[in-house]
């Protein structure tokens, strides 16, 4: 897609200039840092809280279902301090210690954003906990979360959900705090005698006496690339990240009007959704969907009911919604008829899913929907690059205001990305030796993550993400594979063939892919007669043919041993949040989901293959 007289512009955005300062050093670093300075911030939460219910008190804040199609419960702002304030008191009178935490094993709501927004003004970290841990039979993943931050206050929503991942753990040091706590089987606090606390002056007390820079948030990483740790979050690293959002993005977005999102708050992207909103004024509708078979249907009734103005999802979830609004018309009519911005995360768009949205979306309102990233880690709040500037290639931006970006040579044109700015970790909660190589020498965060420059004579064109060191492996002959781009790259070269994939050859002679089919998608490109059952689906010779084609233009562009893809079969059973495969904002482990399915690498690797394994020349 190019941008020329005969293509549709993007519907109104508003960015300020993205110049960049740019610094080249002689062992071949480059360093990049935004001209616009961060502009001043809040660094505080419950100080945002507070302005808010005072400016407008009966505005929604939250709004959620408490199940599927029913009818949305709101929240305004000014019940939201109260019920934070009622959680403060409640913590406060118990006189827990700063070197504890309050432990929340609850989705997305209410009740979860006032215990912590209350813990937060009570100076008691707080630690948002991912349904994968609570999951399944085995206790050990939650029983290293608790050991790791120590909760003095386990908040367990709904008992029904996580009584028995509660009753796995056996004694705990910790209050259990739940909606039916007859239901958890052993002692526990009623959720609406918590919020039944009179506030004091205690509370404006503690908030008074914040410290930007002392912990007040504990995030596990999703793990993608090794084991969880707790990343440490300040007030002021909260309140950096949010100005640049707003900064940048939040004039086009339109974070003080109305915004849909099921993103998990155990998740960076998710609370910064949440808290994004709050800084702004807007309202934020939590969605009970997620990008999975069988949950997806709730976000497309809610975006029946509800025009946005701005959008967020994985890609996986714009993929699914491509596929929706290209048979719907009433849908595709309504979510276009207020968008103006559209952002991925949690992994690289390809580039032909960015296309066929545009597509729809000029089909549609006659003009494009400008579409950007939020690229960071766990580690830097959330995402403090994007793409501020005017470009049809998706990639990661350039670094936000406030952030300083170092670039560090590779071997294979590939950067390794290092950031520094107010929007960084300390590091990690109880982890000195992992602390100790953090930083490097001028302190600059390193990340492990890799980039390209778009244009390497015209650095404001901006970044593509290149991978992940922790995801490359060597093979047999001693080639490097850089796992990450290249799943990149083949996801682009089949859309909208394949879901997800897993790159594979650690040790052998090639590489190969473990793939999972879009069904839907391949039924389509199938034509009439495609057949429901996966087993024959995948054996068509039609889709067979395309996704040969696509694989050896790959191979044709690509022809080194490392980028090369040998062989491809397909696997039927999903990716298990439960067994650490996916998070839970959707992003495959590579590395866990090969370990589990040893018997299909076996297969994909035999000699000879099995007639289901796809070779290419």
């Amino acid at each position: 897609m190019s941008d020329g007289p005969d293509w549709p512009p993007f519907r109104e955005v508003s960015f300020p200039p993205a110049q960049m300062r740019i610094d080249r050093r002689g062992d071949g670093v480059i360093c990049l840092e935004p001209v616009l300075p961060l502009q001043d911030f809040r660094p505080s939460i419950p100080l945002e809280l507070a302005a808010q219910a005072a400016a407008i008190p009966d505005r929604g804040y939250l709004a959620e279902r408490p199940a599927p199609g029913a009818a949305w419960s709101h929240c305004s702002y000014a019940q939201m301090k109260s019920g934070a304030d009622a959680v403060a008191q409640w913590l406060l009178e118990r006189g827990i210690t700063r070197d504890r935490s309050v432990l929340i094993l609850s989705g997305n709501s209410i009740r979860h954003a006032m215990v912590k927004f209350g813990a937060m003004a009570a100076r008691i970290p707080v630690c948002p906990l991912s349904a994968s841990y609570t999951i399944g039979t085995d206790p050990g993943r939650l029983r290293e979360a608790i050991r790791l931050t120590r909760p003095a206050v386990i908040f367990a929503e709904q008992a029904r959900l996580y009584a028995r991942a509660l009753a796995g753990l056996g004694p705990v040091d910790a209050l259990v705090v739940s909606d039916e706590p007859a239901r958890l089987g052993g002692p526990a606090i009623p959720l609406r005698e918590v919020l039944d606390s009179r506030p004091d002056q205690r509370v404006a007390a503690s908030i008074a006496a914040i410290d930007p820079d002392e912990p007040c948030c504990y995030m596990l990483s999703s793990g993608s690339t090794g084991p969880p740790r707790a990343v440490i979050h300040t007030q002021r690293m909260i309140g950096a990240n949010l100005a640049q959002g707003r900064q940048i993005l939040a004039k086009t977005a339109g974070w003080d009007q109305v915004m849909l999102d099921w993103l998990p708050w155990s998740h960076v992207a998710g609370t910064f959704n949440q808290m994004g909103v709050l800084s702004c004024g807007g309202t934020l509708y939590i969605d009970g969907g997620r990008p999975l078979p069988g949950l997806f249907e709730q976000t497309l009734a809610n975006l029946r009911e509800m025009p946005v103005q701005f959008y967020t999802n994985v890609p996986l979830g714009f993929a699914m919604l491509a596929d929706a609004l290209a048979v719907e018309a009433p849908l595709r009519r309504t979510f276009f008829s207020r968008l103006r911005l559209m952002l991925y995360g949690g992994a690289g768009l390809p580039q032909a899913l960015y296309e066929r949205l545009q597509h729809l979306a000029v089909d549609t309102i006659g003009r494009r929907i400008f579409c950007t990233t939020g690229y960071g880690a766990t580690e830097t709040t959330s995402g403090c690059m994007s793409i501020w500037f005017p470009t049809e290639r998706v990639g990661i931006g350039l670094p936000m205001p406030g952030l300083q970006l170092k670039l560090v040579p590779l071997e294979d044109g590939r950067h390794e990305l290092r950031l520094r700015g107010p929007m960084i970790t300390p590091g990690y909660l109880g982890a000195p030796e992992q602390n100790a190589s953090l930083f490097d020498a001028e302190g600059y965060l390193q990340i492990r993550d890799t980039a390209r420059f778009h244009d390497p004579a015209d650095l404001q064109q901006g970044l593509a993400f290149a991978g992940r060191l922790a995801e490359e492996f060597k093979l047999a002959t001693g080639a490097w594979v850089a796992a990450g781009n290249l799943r990149a790259e083949l996801l682009q070269a089949t859309d909208p063939l394949l879901a997800e994939l897993l790159v594979c050859g650690e040790g052998r002679d090639y590489v190969a892919v473990l793939a999972w089919l879009r069904p839907e998608a391949c039924r389509q490109a199938i034509g009439p007669g495609a057949p429901d059952d996966p087993a024959l689906l995948a054996a068509h010779p039609e889709l067979q043919a395309r996704l040969r084609a696509a694989i050896e233009a790959h191979n044709r562009a690509h022809p080194g041993a490392s980028q090369r893809v040998a062989r491809m079969a397909f696997l039927r059973q999903p990716p298990s949040l439960e067994l650490g495969e996916v998070s839970d904002k959707g992003t495959v482990n590579q590395a866990a989901a090969r370990q589990r399915r040893q018997a299909e690498l076996a297969g994909l690797y035999a000699d000879p293959p099995d007639a289901t394994v796809l070779s290419f020349a």
